[in-house]
């Protein structure tokens, strides 16, 4: 966590302790700065004082313009420039999650912080779209040229691609031409990264288009799938529960891991509880119906050819292989199987 030179409560009390008794409270009430730290709504208030939820608006409205052109704020404004410039050498431009998680560490310090950020002159913000999420800058001319190039990105990254971060860091360097180079560093794009609605990482590090297999994780599939991907071969429905807890901290039991293996299709059943990824290659079904695809692509095979080409396909024993080639489906001749 960044560290900042003043606390942003100190101050944000002095510029809201001039304003009028009603006017304090509607601002105190809306950004949580008083001792409940929760943000109350227009609906709230107005209730509360018998008035519209548009006149507590206009009353809010008022109250900051008031503290934009009050004294408090130029006694304040050394403050302000600490955190301008603190912004500033993080990258400029910042999603408010970034700002208020890098010098803010609870609730009320963070309620203390947007209100700041709110007041501010230098602070300019740009609300979520669906390109980008709500953002925070003090330099509108390098916004506008790294939003362009996260568009650029945007554009560039396939819907199935998932990239490391230093590919992606890559990407994002090659398409900011009008940008300083001091901003280039990893550490800065980062950040930056994190403005985009479109991208997003995946608790591996890894990123893509938030709508990519892999990226969003909101279950134990998600995880289970980004397991066998990192782990790279087939594992065993109690491997990938193991893994999960692993990886990611998260509880997952064997029973429920290998109830939810069964009913995605991204994974294929390949032996007694053992699981791949279907994108690596693997056939969903039964060993019979594996045989019927190799002697569909191949035409008639050995025995041993059979086996050792089932046995790319499938985890099991070769007598499992040698009963299946019984099935009525194939005939033999002359030493090879083929399809009936």
């Amino acid at each position: 966590m960044q560290k900042l030179s003043f606390k942003p409560s100190a101050v944000s009390k002095k510029l809201v302790s001039g304003l009028p008794l009603r006017s304090r409270d509607v601002v105190v009430s809306r950004y949580g700065l008083g001792q409940n730290s929760k943000a109350e709504t227009l609906d709230s208030i107005g209730k509360r004082y018998g008035i519209t939820r548009e006149r507590v608006r206009q009353i809010e409205n008022h109250a900051i313009k008031i503290i934009q052109e009050s004294q408090a704020l130029l006694k304040e404004m050394a403050s302000l420039k600490a955190l301008e410039e603190s912004i500033r050498e993080m990258g400029s431009v910042l999603s408010e999650d970034t700002i208020l998680s890098a010098f803010a560490k609870d609730t009320e310090s963070k309620n203390h912080l947007y209100f700041l950020l709110t007041v501010g002159q230098p602070f300019v913000l740009a609300k979520e779209s669906d390109d980008f999420k709500a953002r925070w800058s003090v330099d509108r001319d390098l916004a506008k040229s790294v939003e362009d190039a996260l568009k650029q990105v945007h554009s560039k990254v396939k819907p199935s691609d998932v990239l490391t971060e230093d590919e992606l860091v890559e990407h994002v360097v090659s398409c900011l031409t009008k940008v300083n180079t001091k901003f280039k560093s990893k550490e800065t794009v980062r950040r930056w990264l994190e403005l985009s609605n479109c991208l997003m990482r995946n608790p591996l590090g890894e990123w893509g288009r938030s709508t990519a297999p892999g990226i969003r994780v909101k279950n134990i599939r998600d995880h289970a799938y980004l397991a066998l991907k990192r782990h790279g071969s087939p594992m065993h429905f109690r491997e990938v529960a193991k893994a999960i807890e692993k990886l990611f901290g998260k509880s997952a039991h064997e029973a429920t891991t290998h109830n939810e293996l069964i009913k995605d299709a991204r994974f294929v059943l390949v032996g007694r509880g053992i699981y791949a990824l279907k994108e690596w290659g693997y056939r969903a079904g039964p060993v019979v119906e594996i045989i019927k695809y190799v002697l569909k692509e191949s035409g008639p095979l050995s025995k041993e050819e059979i086996m050792k080409r089932v046995g790319k396909e499938r985890y099991v024993k070769p007598n499992t292989i040698i009963v299946n080639l019984q099935n009525p489906a194939f005939t033999k001749t002359d030493g090879k199987y083929a399809l009936k």
